[in-house]
């Protein structure tokens, strides 16, 4: 009898861990000691892991019963129609590039580490040549050239082997008086302005966010699986397994540097303190992993926004042009709008304070809405099929997501709202051209659409006023 194919057990674990690691993971420290010592931060990820295992669950159950569905946005569109599906798209296709921009910065940041012009990573120089990597990344896309398998071993191995022996010798050096010290108070003079236990909680929830953005795409690996029961299993133990990576890796520096000294440290801030734990060549060595392993992941989104525009396309919530195809099989009128945006949105950068952690924080908040109607929908899927454990699952999904944002963002959601402007019209133009509805907006549609649009504008004058802070 022959043996069924498929991913195994193991292989689909180490799936979910791969794909989801990415830059991020190389700056935790830095981001969180800012704003929380290492009790509050400890807390904080055990909060934010349980949230996120709520939604790969939510998303596997999703995958495995309902496999017809294509793109994350399709939850939306089956539980609340068309305009929600547009929503979710749009917002999964504003993270994805908004993820790109923040590539960039840490991209020029390590790069920095042979080259101080573009240690700042968001100054002339670090925009130039980014923008030159944007542009070449989207020709090679356009072109028909796919990040091919070994590619992405070679990928892997460079982020995974740097993060490892990073985590290993910071055992070594770990010095539990430095680690207890301040481990319940704030002592870095934290940008959330006090010591609060709660404060400091809040302070680390985008940054966390950021780090599992990526982790629906290792959900769908379980359609492949070889056992479907694999499935749920690999996901759980795949998410304990990032867990306690980025524990590790964002943790043990507490016991190395104090707080404050840790907030000061330029990103990436691994490849800093590796420098500080054992010499010059540590800092290169984890530079060197990081630049291939930042390139990689940044071919691999060039292409997912662009797949996001085509299949909304293909589904009429967007205009046909985005779903037009060049003779290498390229959806070359959204791969050059996606691109243009993030020319734009990486000369804002020269005006930000705070480049990365702007770029990450609405990357984030984008994805956010996505995330909240997969929970939405796998409430409603498993009330309609009584199945109340799955039922649970999607209820402690929602109010993760609902409740991280609140805390952590809202004014990052305001500013979202500025990027729907744009495919709002996109929306209409696709209705308008598939006569759905009689080409034209629902009651409901413009209702969603004007409050949108009076968020979008209120965003806008809360940063012309310095309400909101780029």
């Amino acid at each position: 009898m022959e043996e069924k194919k498929g991913l195994s057990l193991g292989a689909l674990t180490a799936a979910v861990v791969t794909s989801s690691i990415g830059s991020g993971v190389f700056t935790l420290t830095s981001s969180l000691a800012t704003g929380s010592a290492p009790g509050p931060t400890l807390i904080a990820w055990l909060v934010v892991g349980f949230g996120i295992l709520m939604l790969a669950l939510s998303l596997n159950n999703l995958l495995l019963k309902n496999p017809d569905a294509e793109g994350i946005h399709a939850y939306a569109k089956e539980g609340y129609g068309n305009f929600a599906g547009f929503v979710s798209g749009w917002g999964y296709w504003l993270s994805a590039w908004l993820g790109n921009v923040a590539f960039a910065t840490v991209l020029m940041s390590s790069v920095g580490y042979f080259f101080p012009v573009f240690k700042s990573g968001q100054n002339i120089a670090s925009v130039l040549v980014a923008s030159a990597v944007s542009w070449i990344l989207t020709i090679i896309v356009n072109r028909g050239v796919e990040s091919a398998a070994a590619v992405n071993t070679i990928i892997t191995v460079c982020k995974l082997i740097p993060l490892f022996t990073f985590i290993v010798v910071g055992i070594f050096v770990f010095k539990g008086g430095i680690f207890t010290a301040h481990f319940w108070t704030n002592a870095a003079g934290n940008i959330a302005g006090g010591d609060s236990i709660w404060i400091q909680f809040r302070s680390c929830l985008m940054i966390m966010m950021w780090v599992f953005v990526g982790v629906e795409g290792a959900s769908m690996l379980s359609s492949r699986a070889k056992d479907k029961k694999d499935a749920g299993k690999a996901t759980i133990i795949g998410i304990i397994c990032l867990l306690v990576i980025y524990i590790l890796a964002s943790i043990l520096p507490y016991g190395y540097m104090s707080q404050s000294a840790l907030a000061k440290i330029n990103q990436p801030a691994m490849l800093y303190i590796f420098q500080d734990m054992v010499g010059t060549w540590g800092g290169a060595f984890i530079s060197i992993g990081l630049i291939i392993a930042i390139l990689g992941a940044w071919l691999s989104w060039t292409m997912l926004p662009a797949d996001t525009t085509m299949l909304m396309a293909e589904e009429k919530l967007l205009p046909k042009k985005f779903g037009e195809k060049n003779k290498n099989g390229s959806p070359t009128y959204s791969l050059f709008l996606t691109a243009g945006l993030i020319q734009i949105f990486l000369l804002i950068l020269l005006f930000s304070e705070q480049a990365y952690e702007f770029a990450l924080s609405l990357c984030t908040a984008a994805i956010v809405v996505c995330y909240i109607f997969v929970a939405l929908y796998q409430i409603k899927f498993s009330y309609k099929n009584t199945d109340m454990g799955q039922l649970w699952i999607g209820i402690f999904a929602l109010v993760f997501q609902v409740g991280a944002i609140s805390l952590a963002g809202l004014h990052y959601l305001l500013l979202c709202c500025i990027g729907y402007l744009p495919g709002i019209y996109f929306y209409y133009k696709a209705k308008k051209e598939n006569n759905i509805d009689g080409g034209k907006l629902t009651n409901n549609e413009i209702i969603f659409s004007i409050i949108i649009v009076v968020l979008a504008i209120a965003s806008i004058v809360m940063v012309a006023t310095g309400m909101i802070k780029i």
